[in-house]
């Protein structure tokens, strides 16, 4: 069975591909979100010339073709399109077997611990304290994330002082018995990133992300030596030489690849194995309810070394408007604090038509 034609549906903020076999079959995927319609150019330039008349079901070496044939262009762009390449063709495998991509990578449907996700800093503490107490209290949520620092802020705040009051605000209102989480967003130096992590410890937080620039893999760790609770990082890194050098120092205590960062399925279960040989569990990042949140929760039941929860987004119009309106009925719909990977095949999914009618559209076919 070989691909013949390759499609993106897309706009700025997010895009879809559907791959078609020569017998017909199809299946949907996505790039990477943000920037997407340049993606979807790369994709159509960089990736569907080389994947056009190779075989769908069975794609390992065709993802490292566009690697050698694009060998000029490693880095993020190049494996943000490749993803809709996998990502499709992994759908198309599932509806064609009848199975939803988590058995086709040896999983099994079922439910997974979810953590509320925030991605606000522009937020009070007291204000963001309450809407992860409503959480709580109307979804069952039992994990908890939310923002400290400022994004790549070089020792700076959101605000002077918002990382001192939000961390005990928000832990003490959210109480006993459930998991704490904080993100740095690549914030701080070494000393100030163990600072705050000793402010963490105190108030019982055990998960402290991407304390130091991401590409400081030595400062990282020197966080990490340093602190009793997990560190954890790799949201950005996409090539596998980085991943190399993380995992084999032992930068991070949780690896945190996201799958449509890596360049798909198959790349992103290369350094699941890499992180199971050095016994390092993964928790993935998945920041917005596109389809990477879907991709991720197969990933997760399927994978030997999974982390504790899920990332899931609580992020609603006011913050993703791009995101409303993808897809038919009610996917992401969490119960009890966990989401549920259906039986259905492929992803589960089904991408609305009206979306569609409104994206920009090319195809590439033989």
């Amino acid at each position: 069975m070989k691909i013949r034609k390759l499609e993106t549906f897309c706009n700025e903020f997010v895009g879809f591909v559907r791959a078609t076999s020569d017998t017909g079959h199809q299946g949907w995927g996505q790039v990477s979100t943000y920037n997407a319609d340049i993606t979807c150019e790369i994709f159509h330039r960089q990736v569907a010339r080389h994947a056009l008349g190779t075989d769908a079901l069975d794609f390992a070496d065709t993802l490292e073709l566009i690697n050698e044939r694009e060998h000029k262009y490693p880095g993020s762009y190049l494996r943000r399109a490749m993803t809709g390449l996998d990502t499709a063709l992994l759908d198309l495998r599932g509806k064609l077997e009848g199975k939803p991509v988590t058995v086709l990578l040896g999983g099994t449907p079922g439910k997974l611990r979810a953590y509320a996700s925030s991605m606000k800093r522009d937020i009070t503490p007291r204000d963001e304290a309450a809407r992860l107490c409503r959480l709580r209290d109307e979804k069952g949520f039992d994990a908890f994330k939310w923002r400290v620092g400022a994004e790549c802020g070089r020792d700076r705040d959101e605000w002077p002082g918002r990382t001192e009051e939000i961390v005990p605000t928000v832990s003490r209102a959210l109480g006993d018995g459930v998991a704490k989480l904080v993100d740095a967003n690549s914030c701080y130096t070494p000393k100030r990133a163990i600072a705050v992590g000793r402010l963490l410890e105190a108030e019982g937080i055990g998960h402290f992300e991407e304390p130091c620039p991401y590409w400081e893999f030595a400062w990282t760790k020197e966080v990490t030596d340093a602190l009793a609770i997990d560190v954890t990082g790799g949201e950005q890194d996409c090539e596998f030489t980085a991943w190399e050098t993380m995992i084999g120092m032992r930068a991070v205590d949780v690896v945190q690849p996201d799958v449509m960062y890596m360049g798909g399925m198959l790349r992103t279960l290369h350094v699941c194995r890499m992180a199971e040989k050095a016994g390092l569990p993964v928790t993935p990042h998945a920041a917005n309810l596109s389809l990477v949140t879907m991709c991720t929760m197969h990933l997760l039941r399927a994978i030997p070394n999974a982390g504790k929860y899920l990332e899931f987004s609580i992020e609603e119009a006011d913050y993703y408007p791009w995101q409303v309106g993808l897809f038919l009925g009610d996917p992401y719909r969490i119960e009890d604090g966990k989401a549920t990977v259906t039986d259905a095949p492929g992803w589960g999914v089904e991408i609305n038509p009206a979306w569609l009618e409104t994206a920009q559209y090319r195809a590439s076919e033989i």
